[in-house]
């Protein structure tokens, strides 16, 4: 694996002609130095980076924002195509499945950061927020330009993972401004809602957290239905309306998606995998994997060790 160089603004231009996007990138380059997504000092907080291109594959992200700096990335949603590239941000404000293709190369690779939704946090900023009610469904999957206020959060939010003193005494205030300037965005909806009380969109978040907590198990639409305390017809629109998957379908995604992270990650056996995310029948789980991703998990796990992690 290459690792990547100290990232240099241009001598030939005065830094203040640089962009906020050439800024950033070179902020954050001196700290990703592993492939992938990475780990930082501040919990809830991943590095992003990536040298080479990602053909189009299914994946799903946590409740989260993926801030990028440098290079693109594309995201099909059912029938939307969502552009995050440098100086954007993306709002996962619900785990969805989805297909993502990165564009990024070994001498401008993919450059960006994972904050993850606390919604301890989140709730307790929009408790002190004045009380909007949103007229629509929001999108809990979309991209966003980065303002003044969030480039300058994210800035701060990069200074910070470079000390870690300032890490330890500040790291939660510079998470904490950055989800601030979320919610402030043109999206803010899509997180407000997350803590809110009542509502469908609450609901379906709900409903989506529990299956992940037990994905294994058996389950079925109408007991996610009355856990949500909504009917199983109107639990089943909501939940196709938001996540464009039935209820069913997103389970089987989840399971396998889970699956391929145990075969490719963790080195289990094709037939403990499918075991382990709740498939009773290994042929089952083999027919769905290569349906799902194009090829068999004994050929995805063999291939795991040979070519770079999707970020």
């Amino acid at each position: 694996m290459t690792l990547l160089p100290p990232h240099t603004l241009s001598p030939a231009r005065p830094a203040a002609e640089h962009t906020l996007e050439e800024r950033l990138a070179s902020r954050l380059a001196p700290l990703a130095t592993q492939e992938g997504f990475a780990a930082t000092s501040l919990p809830g907080v991943q590095l992003i980076t990536s040298h080479c291109g990602h053909a189009r594959t299914p994946l799903m992200y946590e409740p989260s924002l993926v801030i990028i700096v440098q290079g693109n990335k594309t995201g099909y949603l059912g029938d939307r195509i969502i552009h995050y590239g440098a100086g954007h941000y993306l709002i996962q404000a619900m785990p969805l499945p989805f297909e993502c293709e990165t564009h990024a190369s070994d001498t401008t690779p993919l450059l960006g950061l994972s904050v993850s939704l606390d919604m301890t946090m989140l709730g307790d900023l929009v408790s002190r927020l004045p009380t909007t009610h949103a007229s629509r469904m929001p999108a809990p999957m979309a991209a966003v330009s980065m303002d003044a206020d969030m480039s300058d959060s994210v800035m701060r939010l990069i200074d910070c993972l470079h000390d870690p003193e300032q890490a330890a005494a500040l790291g939660d205030g510079r998470i904490r401004e950055v989800l601030f300037a979320a919610l402030r965005g043109p999206q803010g909806a899509s997180l407000r809602q997350l803590v809110a009380h009542h509502g469908q969109y609450a609901r379906i978040a709900e409903a989506l957290t529990f299956l992940h907590q037990q994905y294994t198990q058996p389950l079925n639409v109408e007991s996610l239905a009355q856990r949500v305390n909504m009917s199983a017809s109107h639990f089943h629109h909501h939940f196709k309306r938001t996540t464009q998957l039935a209820p069913m379908q997103y389970l089987k995604r989840l399971r396998l998606l889970k699956a391929r992270l145990l075969l490719t990650q963790q080195g289990y056996q094709v037939a403990q995998a499918g075991n382990q995310v709740g498939y009773q029948s290994a042929s089952q789980f083999s027919r769905d994997y290569k349906r799902y991703f194009g090829q068999s998990p004994l050929g995805d796990r063999q291939r795991a060790a040979e070519t770079p992690a999707a970020s």
